[in-house]
C-alpha cells in the first residue's frame, strides 16, 4: 500500500470521525435544554416553539451524519474502489478527444454524486421540513428546480471545464496560472449576471410596492450613503416559509430582495433594522474581503494542484493507474476537501467576526432593539435552536449562536 494510501485513509477517517463526535455532541447538547427556553428568550419565545427548533434541529444533524457516511463511502469507492479509473477507461474507449474526454469524466463524477445524494435531498424537503411546516414546494416544482439547475450546470460547466482543461493541456508548466484568472473572471461574471439571468429562472421578482417601507429603505440608504438599483421581493413561499432579505450585482446594478416571507412577520422598523445589517457586509467591504480570501486560497489549491500533477504517488496512492490532467483535477476535487476540514473553524471566526461587525454597523443606523426583535422573530420562525453545542457552533456556524449575539446587541442597547 502507497504511502499516500495511509495519509489519505487516516485524514479521511480522521475528518469523519470529527464530524460524527461533532453531530452527536451538537444533538445531545439541544436535547439537554429542550425542557426548558433560556431565560434570556423566555418573554418571546415559547415553550413548544423552542422544543420545535430543538427537535428541528436534531432532525438536520441526524440526517447529515448520514450524509457524512454517504460521502465518504462515495470518495472510497471513486478512489481506492476503483471507480474513477473505471469511468475513466470508459470514456477513454467512446470520446476520442481528450479534452472531451475530460469534461464528461468531471461531469460523470458530479452526475453520480448527484443522483447517490438525491435521496437526502428529496427526504431533507419532504420529510423532515413537512412535518415541521417548512415546506411549500411540490415535487412538480422540485423536479423542476431539479432539471433546471442541472441544465444550467451543464450550459455553464461544460465550457468551463473545457477552457480549464484546454489551458491545463497549453500553457506549460505555469497554467495553474492562466487557469487561476479565467477562474476569477468567470467568478465575477457569475455574480454580475446572477440577478439578471440567473435568479429570475427559478424565482419571480416584483418591485416592492409597499409605499411606506420604502420610504423607510430610502431613507437608510440615503443616510448610509448607498445606491441600489430597486427594491424587490421574492416569492421565497413558492418553496418554504423561512424568510430573509439580501443585495445583490455589482455598482449600479445592485439591488435589495425581500422574500416575501419576510415582509410578512417583520415590522417596518425590523425590516429596517435587518436592511442596516445587510448594508454593514456592504460597507464594511466583507464581501470584497471574502471574495479576495477565496481567490488567495483557490490560487494556492491551483499551484498545489499543479505540483501533485507532476507527482505519481498521488494517482498511485488514489487508485488511479492512468495519471492525467482531467483525472488528476478530479482526484483533487474529490479529495482536498479531506485534508483542508479542519481548517473550517477558521473560517466559521471569521465570517462570524464579520456578523459582529455587522451587527455594529446596524446599530448606528437603527435601534439595536429593533435589531433584537426582528432576530429573535427569524430564530422563532425558523426554528433555529437556541441552544446550539457550543464546539459544533464554533466549528460550523457562520453567524453567532443566538444567545451570545442577542446578548452583545442588548448591551448595546
Amino acid at each position: 500500500m502507497q504511502t499516500f494510501t495511509l495519509v489519505f485513509l487516516a485524514a479521511l477517517a480522521l475528518s469523519l470521525a470529527v464530524r460524527l463526535w461533532l453531530a452527536l455532541r451538537h444533538i445531545n447538547h439541544i436535547a439537554a435544554h429542550r425542557a426548558a427556553v433560556p431565560p434570556e428568550f423566555a418573554a418571546q419565545i415559547t415553550l413548544p416553539a423552542h422544543q420545535k427548533a430543538a427537535d428541528y434541529s436534531i432532525a438536520k444533524t441526524r440526517l447529515g451524519i448520514v450524509h457524512a457516511l454517504l460521502e465518504t463511502a462515495l470518495l472510497l469507492a471513486f478512489t481506492l474502489g476503483g471507480g474513477l479509473e473505471t469511468l475513466n477507461q470508459a470514456l477513454g474507449g467512446a470520446l476520442s478527444d481528450p479534452l472531451w474526454q475530460g469534461v464528461a469524466l468531471i461531469l460523470a463524477v458530479f452526475f453520480i454524486s448527484g443522483i447517490v445524494e438525491l435521496p437526502l435531498g428529496v427526504y431533507r424537503t419532504f420529510v423532515i421540513d413537512e412535518r415541521f411546516g417548512f415546506n411549500k414546494t411540490t415535487p412538480a416544482l422540485y423536479a423542476k428546480d431539479l432539471a433546471k439547475q442541472t441544465a444550467l450546470g451543464l450550459a455553464i460547466g461544460a465550457p468551463l471545464l473545457l477552457g480549464v482543461l484546454w489551458l491545463m493541456a497549453r500553457m506549460g508548466e505555469n497554467w495553474w496560472l492562466y487557469v487561476w484568472l479565467a477562474w476569477m473572471g468567470f467568478n465575477l461574471l457569475i455574480l454580475a449576471v446572477y440577478p439578471t439571468f440567473i435568479a429570475p429562472l427559478f424565482n419571480k421578482f416584483a418591485p416592492l410596492e409597499d409605499a411606506e417601507l420604502k420610504a423607510h429603505v430610502e431613507k437608510l440608504l440615503a443616510t448610509c450613503q448607498f445606491e441600489a438599483q430597486g427594491f424587490y421581493v421574492m416569492d421565497g413561499s413558492r418553496r418554504s416559509t423561512h424568510g430573509n432579505a439580501y443585495f445583490t450585482g455589482f455598482g449600479k446594478s445592485r439591488r435589495i430582495v425581500f422574500f416575501d416571507t419576510l415582509l410578512e412577520r417583520l415590522q417596518h422598523h425590523e425590516i429596517v433594522a435587518v436592511l442596516a445589517h445587510e448594508l454593514g457586509h456592504f460597507k464594511l467591504r466583507h464581501i470584497v474581503k471574502r471574495i479576495v480570501l477565496i481567490f488567495a486560497m483557490s490560487l494556492a489549491g491551483l499551484w498545489l494542484l499543479g505540483w501533485l500533477m507532476q507527482a505519481p504517488w498521488f494517482f498511485a496512492g488514489l487508485g488511479v493507474a492512468t495519471p492525467g490532467t482531467a483525472i488528476g483535477l478530479t482526484l483533487f476535487l474529490l479529495v482536498s476537501p479531506v485534508f483542508t476540514f479542519l481548517l473550517q473553524p477558521l473560517m466559521s471566526f471569521y465570517s462570524r467576526k464579520h456578523e459582529f461587525e455587522a451587527d455594529r454597523y446596524a446599530t448606528r443606523h437603527a435601534p439595536a432593539a429593533d435589531l433584537v426583535s426582528a432576530l429573535v422573530k427569524l430564530y422563532n420562525d425558523n426554528a433555529a435552536t437556541l441552544t446550539p453545542d457550543p464546539l459544533h457552533s464554533a466549528f460550523y456556524d457562520s453567524h453567532p449562536p443566538a444567545s451570545v449575539r442577542i446578548a452583545q446587541l442588548r448591551n448595546i442597547a
